[in-house]
């Protein structure tokens, strides 16, 4: 996306340059639309179809990107992974409809919850993640205190008895994205291991 906007802003410069006001004009709102198809394009391919999160694709540049910041010193960084319980008892029951609604619920629960700063991503069926940058282990933890809390009080998630497991990790000294990603999955599995509707810590 940064190369586009470099592109376009060349091109602005050589519109600038045309003699003739009609044809810059002209060529200024052919260009301006160009940009805006781009930009759809780009928007689509790092989405998720479903919940309207960051796709896994997305969130991985960025994991990768924060991580490095993370190892020059530059900031904190904590990574979050959640699981719907029992989803697949859900799906089977009720269908691929209702348990797309149930995706989307959790995703706008999460998306009310973060800040501009943090990603928050469709990892794959119903697993979600979330990158909080400049942030430490305390305050990852009273998020996933208040959204375990938030699924376990919403009317509809209580309807279908469904609550979440969820693991989180921070960055350490020579993490690369691929130990945190280990690590925060490890954290989710042990959640699950332990009962379900609860969240994991490890170091």
């Amino acid at each position: 996306m940064k190369e586009h906007i470099s592109v376009l802003k060349r091109m602005k410069e050589k519109i600038s340059d045309v003699k003739d006001k009609n044809l810059q004009e002209e060529l200024n709102k052919i260009l301006e639309e160009l940009h805006g198809a781009v930009s759809d394009v780009y928007d689509t391919a790092i989405h998720d179809k479903k919940t309207g999160l960051y796709n896994n694709y997305f969130f991985e540049t960025v994991l990768e990107m924060e991580t490095h910041k993370a190892s020059r010193g530059e900031q904190k960084l904590s990574v979050y992974m959640a699981d719907i319980d029992f989803f697949k008892r859900l799906n089977d029951s009720y269908g691929h409809i209702e348990a797309d609604k149930l995706l989307l619920r959790l995703a706008n629960l999460i998306k009310k919850q973060i800040r501009m700063s943090d990603v928050a991503a469709r990892f794959g069926g119903e697993e979600f993640i979330i990158l909080f940058p400049k942030t430490g282990l305390d305050k990852a933890i009273e998020f996933a205190y208040r959204l375990r809390t938030l699924v376990k009080n919403d009317p509809i998630f209580k309807r279908h008895s469904l609550t979440i497991s969820a693991g989180l990790t921070e960055y350490k000294p020579l993490d690369t994205p691929e130990k945190i990603m280990r690590r925060v999955d490890s954290a989710l599995y042990k959640s699950k291991e332990q009962g379900r509707d609860r969240f994991i810590v490890i170091k």
